[in-house]
């Protein structure tokens, strides 16, 4: 079993960048396909990015491409997400999560993710 810890999170004014890191330990990174979440006030939980095994291909939400980026080092047991030109509405805590059993494929699902962090507060003031 996988033990994740994000870090990295804080207070940022709209515009500025911040990155992610998730720590993973236990078990190879490099076995699960990983994913970053957050849940906004009022909001459902959703799929921020998400990434293969290889790192090869990535996935992400229609309201962050081109600002937020997913990344990984397998031999670092880690995954990130830098997040750049930051808007308030990216405030929420976010969430780190890895898949088991699903190979390579790109998979961006929540539901399919099994080990989950205790999640790192990001907020944007205007």
């Amino acid at each position: 079993q996988v033990q994740l810890v994000e870090s990295g999170g804080g207070l940022v004014q709209a515009g500025e960048s911040l990155r992610l890191s998730c720590a993973a330990s236990g078990r190879t990174l490099g076995t699960y396909s990983m994913g970053w979440f957050r849940q906004g006030p009022g909001k459902e939980r959703e799929t921020v990015a998400a990434i293969t095994r290889s790192g090869d291909r990535t996935y992400y939400v229609d309201s962050v491409k081109g600002r937020f980026t997913i990344s990984r080092d397998n031999a670092k047991n880690t995954v990130y997400l830098q997040m750049n030109s930051l808007k308030p509405e990216d405030t929420a805590p976010y969430y780190c999560a890895a898949a088991s059993g699903f190979g390579d494929y790109l998979i961006y699902n929540l539901r399919l993710f099994n080990y989950w962090g205790q999640g790192t507060q990001v907020t944007v003031s205007s």
